[in-house]
């Protein structure tokens, strides 16, 4: 028994230390991202993407408060920010259902949307180099090219598989009335 208590107070010391280290990178980047909000920064990157954002949600205008959240959900992700990507996402689904025409059908662009968000291509994957340097690792950021590959075939599947499921017949029969086509 004596053992048991050990490990659970232990583990629940590493449980604490781990979770201040996520707060702080979590924090630091949030910070970052808020400066960069307010330089207008996002709204060059929102032109930026603007072709590939044309493509990924054709019905979304152009010049939608959506299209910077999604930017910045996307640049969140690209991070590997998951936790701070998760209010933009939030705003940015906020947004598209100010689009959708039948509030209870989810539209084509929020189904492409939520796909892209829980693929997510992570060029830098912070929060799992973190957990490796807390965790003692020799080399915590070795895991950046397999995590580029990985999360760049997740994110071509399930863009593909929106596309493809959004010009089925059987769920054309629910889209939106008046909405996506």
């Amino acid at each position: 028994m004596p053992e048991v208590s050990k490990a659970a107070f232990d583990y629940a010391k590493i449980a604490v230390e781990l979770s201040l280290g996520l707060v702080g990178t979590m924090a630091l980047f949030l910070g970052l991202m808020k400066i960069a909000q307010d330089a207008g920064m996002i709204q060059a990157l929102a032109r930026l993407l603007r072709p590939l954002f044309k493509f990924l949600f054709p019905k979304v205008p152009s010049d939608h408060p959506a299209l910077g959240a999604i930017a910045l959900n996307m640049g969140a992700n690209m991070l590997g920010l998951g936790d701070a990507a998760t209010p933009m996402g939030l705003k940015a689904m906020q947004e598209l259902q100010k689009l959708n025409p039948s509030k209870d059908t989810a539209t084509d662009a929020m189904c492409t949307f939520l796909a892209l968000n829980s693929s997510s291509v992570q060029l830098v994957p912070v929060m799992v180099i973190g957990l490796r340097a807390s965790s003692g690792s020799q080399n915590p950021s070795e895991i950046i090219i397999a995590a580029i590959i990985a999360t760049t075939c997740s994110t071509i599947v399930a863009i593909t598989a929106a596309k493809f499921f959004s010009r089925l017949p059987y769920f054309k029969k629910s889209h939106p009335p008046g909405g996506e086509p």
